[in-house]
């Protein structure tokens, strides 16, 4: 992709921000259930949209497994040597070898180290196989590259490191929790002057407020799985009702806040309205949903997307899904499976809709997750771990490949921390700034969205770029961590 033009992020007046910042805080109050139950679906009162005018419709897509995602019972060790640790360490809990999907990279596997995907998994499997999936390894929060060594200095460890709602907001915003803007977020703020005027429908979340999709400018804008949510008559009993708030909404009284915001309902009204209608004009798929709330989440994120691409001529959006449940500490053997079955159907069916609307090479989604799990079990479960494996699934990807390093699987061994737990090779932000570059941010910008990125020694995992080979890329980021690079791959 050619570099644009060197963006100066937009500084706004003290008057502006202050007034942006109340809207802002206005929005958040709304997610918190202070206002009325619609308010929240019509806080993207300024969210940004990307890219030149001539360039083509991307989106990327985050599923965020809350809980901790284990994927050890997800991307499986699957060499001889590996599983017998794997299978040792997980008594009662690890999958039988004859169940698992082995998979194999156009390249093969460095080190004699391979994985397979649960036998849950078998639809992506098959995505995989044909180089639409790719697995990106080794994936966790990082202050810099590190290893076993520095970790054992403790100012050499992410904040709050094995906490849920402190790694969720790392990964989210590059901060531990409190984080008032996000990675999708920032990316859209610099993509703001660059949509011809429009500024909404950019950052669209289906699954409640997350810290990913807030920018200082962009306001994340949310939608039920179901629907989008309006103003109707039938929510009051009466179109009197309704015509008269809605009048009261619209009013503009004087003073800076209370006009700011009147018109920001205002237009937060108007555009609900017309998200609804484009929605709305968007016909059925022949692509069957499978039941199931994160299915319905994709299915509506499908919508989206050609309601984006079409009506309403957005250029860039960033969509946020989420599926709970993957704190298992107990019950993994029950648990896990269903909800590895539920991911499966949902993301093969989501990638057949957007074959479905001739936008398969322009959507891109991926996985993310509080962190990895401990390859020792507990009896029943695992417990919260640091590195984890993730997918990347689109037609753009360069898929069937593995990026990154397989650690030596073992309790505390020379790629653990003890219990199995994964010393990240890959940081959150190199795989976050890889997303970010194929949606068009280049350069300096970059440091925006990710700020910690210059610490890392490359902002490109090559899954994109046909010219940029993970060996390129990843091998020097491995060195600085005491990791062997990664095998050379080919388009």
């Amino acid at each position: 992709m050619t570099d644009r033009h060197t963006h100066t992020p937009h500084l706004s007046t003290p008057g502006k921000h202050s007034r942006r910042e109340f809207l802002r805080r206005s929005a958040l109050l709304a997610g918190a259930g202070v206002a009325a139950p619609w308010a929240l679906d019509l806080a993207g009162l300024s969210s940004a949209s990307g890219a030149h005018a001539d360039d083509e419709y991307r989106a990327i897509v985050c599923l965020f497994m809350y809980g901790g995602n284990d994927h050890y019972d997800t991307i499986i060790p699957d060499d001889t040597t590996s599983y017998a640790t794997y299978a040792a360490a997980r008594t009662g809990i690890a999958r039988p070898k004859s169940s698992l999907l082995s998979l194999s990279p156009l390249d093969g596997f460095a080190n004699g180290r391979s994985v397979a995907f649960a036998p849950e998994w078998a639809g992506l499997k098959q995505l995989f196989d044909r180089r639409d999936l790719a697995v990106v390894a080794n994936v966790g929060t990082l202050l810099a590259p590190t290893t076993k060594t520095a970790y054992q200095t403790t100012s050499n460890r992410p904040p709050q490191l094995f906490s849920h709602n402190d790694q969720q907001s790392v990964w989210q915003s590059s901060a531990p929790e409190g984080a008032t803007t996000g990675w999708g977020g920032r990316l859209a703020d610099l993509l703001l002057d660059d949509n011809g005027g429009e500024s909404v429908f950019t950052c669209i979340s289906v699954a409640g407020n997350a810290v990913m999709m807030t920018g200082r400018d962009a306001v994340q804008y949310q939608v039920d799985r179901r629907g989008v949510t309006k103003l109707q008559a039938r929510n009051f009993r009466s179109d009197s009702v309704l015509a008269g708030l809605d009048e009261v909404l619209r009013m503009n009284p004087a003073g800076p806040f209370p006009s700011a915001y009147a018109d920001v309902t205002d237009r937060a009204l108007s555009s609900s309205e017309r998200l609804d209608t484009a929605v709305d004009g968007v016909g059925d798929f022949a692509t069957a949903f499978p039941d199931g709330r994160l299915s319905e989440q994709l299915q509506m994120v499908a919508r989206l997307i050609a309601a984006g691409r079409g009506q309403l001529g957005v250029k860039r959006q960033v969509f946020f899904v989420s599926m709970g449940g993957f704190d298992n500490h107990n019950s993994l053997a029950t648990k896990h499976p269903g909800l590895l079955a539920g991911v499966d159907a949902a993301f093969t069916a989501f990638h057949a809709a957007t074959e479905e609307l001739g936008a398969a090479d322009q959507v891109t989604t991926f996985t993310a997750s509080d962190f990895g799990r401990t390859l020792v079990g507990n009896g029943d479960g695992s417990d919260h771990g640091w590195g984890s494996h993730h997918i990347v699934m689109g037609g753009a990807v360069r898929g069937r490949r593995l990026y990154g390093t397989l650690p030596i699987v073992g309790d505390d061994g020379p790629h653990d921390v003890g219990r199995g737990r994964m010393l990240p090779t890959i940081s959150v932000e190199q795989y976050s700034s890889t997303l970010a570059r194929w949606m068009g941010a280049t350069g300096s910008e970059l440091q925006t969205v990710v700020p910690n990125i210059g610490r890392f020694a490359t902002n490109d995992l090559g899954l994109f770029d046909p010219e940029t080979t993970p060996e390129e890329t990843i091998s020097r980021a491995a060195s600085t961590s005491g990791l062997a690079p990664a095998t050379r791959i080919r388009r």
